[in-house]
């Protein structure tokens, strides 16, 4: 087992590798990796749902809740809740709708329940191309909202079919309730976590504390939710954005760096490992086709995939073709607002309303968005081997199969394709827009800062020496940030502008950092500095160099 999960490593960093030299991604090349693995001869890796949704599933939802923005989520949430909760269930009706009529032999109950698991999206392999080709920060947060609260919707939808097919009954009033109770109590348990972790952030200064607190979080969140009878899922997802967004006010800066870099180590490596396990259920999902004809397994997976790859579009046009009128009517603005008020709820329902407006080449390229993943194969493979009478299950290897066709497909097949598409329909981020607000945000933060050294040396006279050190640097960085933008100003275009002054100056600080490193090293060759304290110092080294910009964009 041990060398099966160094050869994954090793498989997981050469792919990575080839993806960021290729722009091919990694989610899509993994899963084929895995395939051609599961057919050479030897032993393979099963998948174990209940170790995919209760020890993989959290921290990756958590991870992504983390590294979404609660207000965008907010201001897009009428089209979040739309893919997200509408869309899913009318996937998993449709297909299921679709068995029952056209796959002989096929229940209503068994086709919704492969619905459900189909339905959601898993965003992975779309955001990872998307921010490679600079995708719009409003496409990012739609999918990244719609990839947090899917799988809460499908799991929830399955579970009720599920009930359905082994016990031969189904209340429509009883499922709608299940789902409304799963909801609202997976956001009451998500809350309430966030809120036990707000507690103990002041008593853990110590980072790696911190950062064992964050780790366990989602598995907490997970635990409890399902415990109660709710959606443990949405506990996870709703915790993750409470923290996210309290995170700045929250804890030390130390903290959070180790925090997000270990967070980043985590998601690599459980991607890694779920994408390669998708292509090795092959000989698992085919195992059991051989009681079927041919026909059968083809109408099967013809309406699997195809209510997947031509719903979602036809859904996003149907939904953005709606009246304004109507988009007025759901925004619950209150009548005593002063529609003037600056942050009033009108004002703010407003600008919800035209950020959730999409253009067709949005529309176009979020119809390709769609990519399914390992959560749609846990929850298929969750299904039961028999019914409550003793039965086998109903059809269940034709579900695997079409399952993982679809899985297949999309992942595959659309995430190969995602960066063409966006890199031809034209959609892209404003980088001049970006960098605009950035250094806006920091000349406001520098001037802040120089506000309240005015107040501590009016407080403390005894300070004006410290005082004046601390504005000399301010200044130096304000007048840096008001030329960045001043240079942003006169750019007539999206694509950022070019300076060499700019760039000579990131070079030299680069350079001046570089050279005290190499001394620093010199001294310990030299025995003149243990490498406990070259360690300190050049941690030091590094935080400076991490405020450097990557690139001109910062």
């Amino acid at each position: 087992m041990l060398l099966f999960v160094l050869a994954a490593v090793a498989v997981i960093v050469a792919v990575r590798w080839v993806a960021a030299r290729t722009g091919l991604p990694a989610a899509a090349l993994l899963p084929l990796i895995g395939i051609a693995y599961a057919l050479l001869p030897g032993p393979n890796v099963g998948l174990d749902p209940d170790l995919v949704l209760m020890v993989v599933l959290p921290p990756l939802l958590y991870s992504a809740a983390l590294d979404s923005s609660l207000l965008d989520i907010r201001r897009n949430l009428r089209i979040v809740v739309s893919l997200s909760v509408l869309l899913v269930l009318l996937t998993g009706v449709l297909v299921g709708i679709g068995f029952h009529l056209f796959v002989a032999g096929a229940t209503l109950a068994a086709g919704i329940a492969v619905g459900a698991a189909v339905a959601p999206p898993d965003p992975v392999a779309a955001l990872a191309v998307g921010r490679r080709v600079n995708l719009p920060p409003k496409m990012v947060t739609i999918i990244q909202g719609e990839g947090l609260l899917n799988d809460a919707t499908a799991l929830t939808m399955l579970s009720v079919a599920v009930a359905a097919a082994v016990g031969g009954e189904f209340s429509f009033p009883a499922a709608v309730g299940q789902f409304v109770l799963a909801a609202v109590g997976g956001v009451a348990v998500g809350a309430a976590i966030a809120w036990l972790v707000r507690l103990a952030r002041p008593l853990t200064t110590d980072p790696l504390l911190s950062n064992a607190i964050s780790l366990a979080t989602p598995f907490v969140a997970y635990l409890v939710g399902e415990e109660l009878r709710v959606s443990g899922v949405l506990a996870v997802v709703i915790a993750g954005l409470i923290v996210g967004h309290q995170t700045p006010q929250l804890g030390s800066g130390a903290a959070r760096l180790q925090t997000s870099a270990v967070w980043r180590l985590v998601d690599f490596l459980l991607e890694g490992f779920v994408f390669l396990l998708i292509g090795q259920q092959l000989p698992e999902v085919v195992k059991g086709l051989r009681q079927y004809e041919t026909s059968t397994i083809v109408i099967a997976v013809a309406v699997s995939v195809g209510v997947v790859l031509l719903l979602r579009p036809a859904w996003l046009v149907l939904t953005q073709s709606l009246p304004r009128s109507l988009h007025s009517r759901l925004g619950g603005v209150s009548e005593q607002d002063d529609p003037d008020e600056p942050g009033s709820a009108r004002q703010v329902a407003r600008a919800d309303r035209n950020a959730e407006r999409l253009s067709l080449r949005e529309v176009t390229a979020l119809s390709w968005s769609g990519t399914r993943g390992v959560i749609s194969l846990a929850a298929i493979f969750t299904l039961p081997l028999t019914t409550n009478s003793g039965a086998p299950f109903p059809d269940r290897d034709l579900l695997l199969f079409c399952t993982f066709v679809v899985v297949l497909v999309t992942l595959v097949g659309q995430g190969l394709t995602f960066a063409p598409l966006v890199r031809r329909l034209g959609l892209r981020a404003n980088e001049t827009d970006q960098a605009r607000v950035r250094n806006e945000a920091r000349s406001a933060a520098v001037e802040a800062a120089l506000a309240r050294l005015d107040e501590v040396a009016a407080a403390d006279p005894d300070s004006a020496m410290a005082v004046n050190t601390t504005r000399t640097q301010l200044l130096a960085r304000l007048a840096r940030y008001r030329g960045r933008l001043d240079l942003l100003e006169q750019s007539g275009s999206s694509e950022l502008p070019t300076s060499p002054q700019y760039e000579t100056a990131l070079q030299v600080r680069r350079t001046a950092i570089d050279a005290q490193r190499e001394e620093l090293v010199r001294w310990r060759d030299s025995g003149r500095l243990p490498d406990e304290e070259l360690r300190v110092l050049e941690r030091e080294l590094d935080h400076e160099e991490l405020l450097l910009p990557r690139r001109t964009s910062s």
